[in-house]
């Protein structure tokens, strides 16, 4: 059943003042404490038996817009009714426009990989060059705004668009629609899902020359992609900083990052960002290659997830760069309520929150059917113990 805040009457007025207090301070560089955030999307629902009250699955969600229509909203009333964080919660004066997007799954299938649903679970792409890498080369860059996925996300994105002009959710508003394709979850991540990422491994020593290649081509495609659906939803770049992700770049030592990956990142730096600051979200054990992406990149965001010391982080990057994590999510899943004010506790006290540039967070992406009272325990014990002295 859906939970309100522990069954308990909550002053949302007040919240979102202080809410509105601890982001102006932050930001003026003059914290009061860490703000407190969650990353989570509708798997919350969708993967929730009692809050996926009509049975919908994953297909049903790519395939149908009315179905995303119900489920994405349902998500952000849940998270903003439920779910303990420094962002504004209660009734919205108007709801976040919807956006069509395919889990991870989307730049992949982009690309051509078929999608696979597997019951119970998170659908995934199958590799379409893992029996035969040398499809690479008889293989087109997609259409920038077409292929199957992107025209499909272009259709539902168009429908919805009129959809929120006539419908509103719960007597509020829809906000502007927008769909996947003006970010990138990183070349060398999307080669593994093209390729298969253990057949990949092998071929960075058997086959460099193929790894560049494939690198190669799906940097120069992302590029014309990323720049054809900013046009087409009216998003200007180059920007002074970019963000993007790149996750599989915690399967290489730094060396191989340097050789293989490091170009392409520049290549696409050098497309949407101006010079930075510049941001990167990495999951995994990523510590090795910080201080480089700092240096080479002009990275001074990172987003980091539970693996990471961010402790060591901090010494090697500076009190100027923003570092946001690092909870991890099963331990907010499973609990207990103890052991996850004890985790905040040792994170804030760690030296990570030297400078005001910390966001507390978990790393990264909650987990469904995690309890909002877990959710409430780190808020709380972020309130507690990231607090900086003199407040």
């Amino acid at each position: 059943m859906s939970e309100y805040i522990l069954h308990q009457p909550y002053d949302f007025v007040r919240h979102n003042a202080e809410v509105a207090h601890v982001w102006a301070a932050y930001n003026a560089g003059q914290p009061v404490r860490a703000p407190i955030t969650f990353s989570m999307n509708p798997r919350m629902i969708i993967q929730n038996p009692e809050l996926n009250i009509w049975g919908y699955t994953w297909q049903d969600y790519f395939d149908n817009p009315d179905v995303r229509w119900t489920v994405d909203l349902t998500f952000q009333k849940w998270v903003r009714f439920n779910v303990l964080q420094d962002a504004e919660m209660g009734w919205p004066q108007q709801w976040n426009g919807i956006y069509v997007g395919y889990q991870n799954c989307d730049e992949a299938a982009w690309f051509g990989c078929p999608l696979y649903y597997p019951q119970g679970d998170m659908p995934f792409v199958q590799p379409i060059l893992r029996e035969e890498k040398g499809r690479l080369y008889d293989l087109t860059p997609p259409d920038p705004l077409g292929g199957p996925m992107l025209s499909r996300a272009i259709e539902h994105y168009e429908y919805l668009e009129e959809k929120r002009k006539t419908t509103d959710f719960e007597g509020i508003p829809v906000g502007p629609c927008s769909f996947f394709g003006a970010t990138t979850d990183g070349p060398l991540t999307i080669a593994c899902s093209l390729r298969d990422a253990g057949a990949l491994a092998w071929d960075f020593y058997d086959d460099p020359q193929f790894v560049h290649d494939l690198l190669r081509f799906v940097t120069d495609a992302t590029i014309q992609r990323i720049k054809a659906v900013m046009k087409r939803l009216g998003i200007p770049y180059p920007t002074q900083g970019w963000f993007f992700a790149d996750d599989s770049i915690e399967l290489l030592s730094t060396e191989m990052y340097i050789e293989f990956v490091l170009p392409y990142h520049k290549k696409l730096l050098a497309e949407f960002s101006l010079g930075g600051p510049n941001g990167i979200h990495l999951c995994g054990r990523v510590q090795h290659h910080l201080k480089l992406l700092q240096d080479e990149l002009n990275i001074q965001t990172f987003d980091l997830g539970f693996p990471t010391d961010m402790s060591q982080a901090r010494t090697e990057l500076g009190e100027n760069a923003t570092l946001i994590g690092n909870i991890a999510p099963h331990l907010l899943k499973q609990g207990p309520e103890d052991a996850i004010r004890l985790a905040v506790q040792r994170l804030c006290e760690s030296g990570v929150m030297r400078g005001g540039r910390f966001i507390l967070h978990d790393g990264n992406n909650c987990a469904p059917e995690t309890p909002i009272r877990h959710f409430a325990a780190m808020y709380e014990a972020g309130k507690t113990f990231g607090k900086y002295s003199g407040q």
